[in-house]
């Protein structure tokens, strides 16, 4: 079993920035960042492989946004850049065992807490 903790988020004004982190307890293949807003089902944001080589965004966040990772920390990251209101969501880190980026969120097998981002228009 895999745990993750994410941090990072908070307030920000339109056009601001935040850095997401997520730690993972263990090893992990592929990592993936989700997001829910109230009253709308959870969407995938980014996701990226065990190596780094293969990453995918959903198309509102490309140019925006940016996922990484860091093995040696079991870490991910995921860089958001000129915010808008419509980011505004419960983010989710996830993992999932295949190393294949998908969108599906029941395609991942262990998920975090969730951290509130709030970007004001």
């Amino acid at each position: 079993q895999v745990q993750l903790v994410e941090s990072g988020g908070g307030l920000v004004q339109a056009g601001g920035s935040l850095r997401l982190s997520c730690v993972a307890s263990g090893r992990t293949v592929v990592m993936g960042w989700f997001r829910q807003a109230p009253g709308t089902e959870r969407e995938f944001v980014a996701g990226i492989s065990r190596g780094g080589g293969t990453t995918s965004y959903r198309d509102s966040v490309k140019g925006r946004f940016t996922i990484s990772r860091d093995n040696a920390k079991n870490t991910v990251f995921l860089q958001m850049s000129s915010l808008k209101a419509e980011d505004t969501a419960v983010y989710y880190c996830a993992a999932r065992n295949r190393n294949d980026v998908v969108i599906t969120p029941s395609a991942y097998d262990y998920w975090g807490q969730g951290t509130q981002v709030t970007v004001s228009s």
